[in-house]
């Protein structure tokens, strides 16, 4: 085939509209929208009665797929020239072009309108309320704040938390004891899932203007420090759905073993906090602390 051939076949209308329409995906950040829709879906299952409600089900992770694209979209369309400064983020639909700042915003904000009112009328108002909440603190407080203080991050573990009290609020139509440690089970394993990546990325970041932990204290000894903290409060909170009656002995043993096993990834990033490979761990150890929490929680 001709170089002719092959540019025509490039910017053919059927390619152009598939390069589009994989933009607005990517504007969806696919992968932090499946675990939010993950932990949402521990979230119900944890709570729901019994026959399982499977209609219910679908609605409330529909609603949330959609809040949780939304939330993506509008923040690389308010990030978008901060993206344009990192490696790791240069490449997404704005700073590469694809998209324009307008589509990204005019879909975000479509996609906000439709998964909370998606919610309200196949689900309930609180798990709506909790979704408009996920998305407005996620926007107006973690992005904005990413470049003032390092603090944003805690901020910014507020909303990646709410997603299990969506479900269970989905399922039962309040929100209760059991719902709140979900959300603290989230919260504290976030603080080290991102203060890792904030370590490998800190080069990024500064470039970008964020006022990350890792950049405001290059030694890494805040970050390590924190991530330790965080671990360790994990275990015990971890521990409370089998104290709550929610899970049960199985649980109870792999979320001891899990947390013990993050706990000792949180303590090498600690005691070499300038180590990418330590870093590294830790984050890896993040990715596979959280779905086997998620397991445990149903199986056991």
């Amino acid at each position: 085939m001709s170089a002719a051939v092959r540019t025509s076949a490039a910017t053919a209308p059927g390619a152009r509209a598939r390069r589009r329409v994989a933009g607005f995906f990517e504007l969806t950040k696919p992968r932090i929208a499946f675990l939010v829709v993950l932990t949402t879906l521990v979230g119900f299952l944890v709570g729901a009665p019994r026959p399982l409600p499977v209609l219910l089900l679908l609605h409330a992770l529909v609603g949330t797929a959609l809040a949780a694209g939304a939330a993506g979209a509008l923040n690389q369309w308010a990030e978008r020239k901060a993206d344009a400064e990192m490696r790791r983020t240069m490449r997404r639909p704005l700073p590469s072009g694809r998209l324009t700042p307008r589509e990204a915003a005019v879909f975000g904000l479509s996609l906000t309108a439709a998964g909370t009112a998606y919610l309200a009328f196949t689900v309930n108002t609180l798990a709506s309320a909790l979704a408009a909440l996920t998305v407005a603190s996620y926007l107006l407080l973690y992005t904005p704040l990413k470049r003032v203080t390092s603090l944003a991050t805690i901020v910014g573990a507020v909303p990646g938390a709410l997603p299990p009290m969506i479900g269970w609020a989905a399922a039962r139509g309040r929100l209760g004891l059991e719902a709140w440690v979900l959300f603290g089970i989230l919260f504290l394993w976030q603080m080290p899932h991102f203060l890792a990546l904030a370590q490998l990325y800190r080069a990024d970041y500064a470039r970008a203007g964020f006022r990350m932990l890792t950049v405001d204290d290059a030694t890494g000894g805040s970050a390590g420090r924190q991530s330790l903290l965080y671990a360790l409060a994990l275990v015990p909170v971890s521990l409370l759905p089998t104290l709550l009656g929610i899970a049960g002995p199985v649980y109870f043993l792999g979320a001891l073993a899990c947390g013990i096993g993050f706990l000792l990834s949180a303590v090498g990033m600690a005691v070499e906090p300038t180590s990418a490979a330590a870093a590294r761990r830790l984050f890896r150890a993040s990715l596979l602390y959280l779905p086997a929490i998620c397991i445990l929680l149903l199986v056991g």
